[in-house]
């Protein structure tokens, strides 16, 4: 990679022309052919890569065994971060969609170029949250649908029937045909029949009222309850998203200190 295209990569914008010229002597340059993985997710890593031309899709697989799109990446964006940092095993797979060429980036290379100029960490490190952020987002749309899913495979009959019974008597679809029912009702008892089956005040559609009231309640509570028993359990999925993302930025954080603290000295003593 030459020095333009190398701060055309956002992560290494801030670099001026001779610090991109000495981050280019430290990367390797391969092509890939479509379809070829660059790496599966639990694979060793030390390095991350930088896209020049092409496309790569990151992915992982949920536990439904179902593909989760993470990013659509082109030119000028980079992946693997995260490995390199901290030397674990890939968290994502890695697949080229488009004839691509990378530049890769060791760890060890990486750690050598940051001596020489720390600005580079600080980038790194608001580029690992932005896209923490953004996986955030996402993982919290899955859960509420996952969430949703599960909830109505666990669906009993008289839970569908409640919910139904619920949301219909909440509606003004309700309301209407209820008062054109009472009103029927009255007109039928007062003007039309010369000697109605329930006369004023009604007693028999009082009664019926008060029945319907009775059952009507509990239903609705059913519904009710159900609904929210669902919003705590989502509102536990998304505290433990939280505090996973607040762990990871924090471990990043502490890795990043403790890699200037130990390239610090070597730098002293050169």
């Amino acid at each position: 990679m030459d020095v333009e295209t190398v701060r055309a990569v956002s992560l290494f914008a801030s670099l001026d022309h001779n610090a991109a010229a000495e981050l280019c002597r430290y990367l390797s340059i391969q092509d890939y052919p479509t379809s070829a993985v660059v790496f599966k997710s639990r694979d060793p890593g030390d390095s991350m890569y930088v896209i020049e031309q092409g496309k790569v899709r990151i992915s992982i697989t949920d536990a439904d065994g179902h593909q989760v799109i993470l990013a659509e990446l082109g030119p000028g964006d980079f992946f693997g971060e995260m490995s390199m940092l901290d030397g674990h095993g890939r968290s994502a797979d890695a697949t080229v969609t488009e004839e691509a060429r990378l530049a890769r980036l060791t760890r060890e290379d990486f750690l050598n170029f940051m001596v020489s100029d720390p600005r580079i960490a600080l980038e790194m490190l608001t580029a690992v949250t932005r896209r923490l952020r953004r996986t955030d987002d996402l993982l919290r749309h899955r859960v509420a649908r996952n969430l949703n899913e599960v909830e109505a495979a666990r669906l009993t009959a008289a839970d569908r029937a409640a919910d139904v019974i619920a949301e219909f008597g909440g509606s003004w679809k309700f309301i209407i045909l209820f008062a054109v029912f009472l009103n029927l009702w009255m007109i039928l008892n007062t003007w039309v029949l010369i000697k109605g089956f329930d006369l004023p005040p009604f007693l028999l559609l009082s009664t019926i009222l008060n029945m319907l009231a009775a059952f009507q309640a509990p239903i609705i509570m059913m519904s009710q309850n159900r609904q929210a028993s669902k919003d705590r359990l989502r509102a536990n999925l998304d505290y433990q998203l939280n505090l996973k993302n607040e762990l990871l930025l924090s471990e990043i954080v502490h890795r990043l200190d403790d890699l200037a603290k130990k390239k610090t000295p070597e730098r002293r003593h050169t």
